[in-house]
């Protein structure tokens, strides 16, 4: 049987700049955007707001808009009969915040224990966005539309 799981995706810009980030201690988890997933009964747009701030650890985060979803079938990364249903959010980060951090998450959503380092850094959007792991760049031409217009 087919699993689905509800994922948020948060694009968190400042500027014309973009947040990304590493896993120092998994470095084949390549580079991503902040992410996870939604808690049952939750909204999707409140999810968003709860995964980037204890992904990120920054707060004061402002709901710009929603992108759209992405369903994502995860057996080419070993996830047998599992299938993301991804919604994709643009969220602006105000302020100067830190050219580069790290952040601890402490509560996994994939049952991991934690706490995982995540090093994060911004980067010139759209010309210097690196290659993202597993589809996390899906929406970023939408974004790049949405922050145009």
């Amino acid at each position: 049987m087919t699993i689905i799981k509800e994922k948020m995706f948060a694009y968190i810009t400042n500027g014309g700049r973009l947040l990304v980030f590493s896993h120092p201690l998994s470095p084949e988890a390549g580079i991503q955007v902040p992410a996870g997933s939604l808690k049952p009964g939750e909204d999707p747009a409140e999810g968003v707001m709860r995964e980037a701030f204890e992904e990120t650890g920054l707060s004061g985060l402002e709901m710009a808009g929603y992108l759209g979803e992405q369903n994502l079938d995860r057996t080419p990364y070993g996830a047998r009969d599992e299938i993301h249903h991804r919604r994709f959010y643009h969220l602006v980060c105000p302020g100067n915040p830190p050219e580069t951090w790290r952040h601890y998450e402490t509560d996994p959503s994939d049952g991991s224990p934690g706490p995982i380092p995540f090093d994060f850094f911004w980067v010139k959007f759209p010309e210097e966005v690196p290659p993202l792991i597993a589809e996390h760049d899906f929406m970023l031409v939408k974004l790049k539309e949405s922050m145009d217009s």
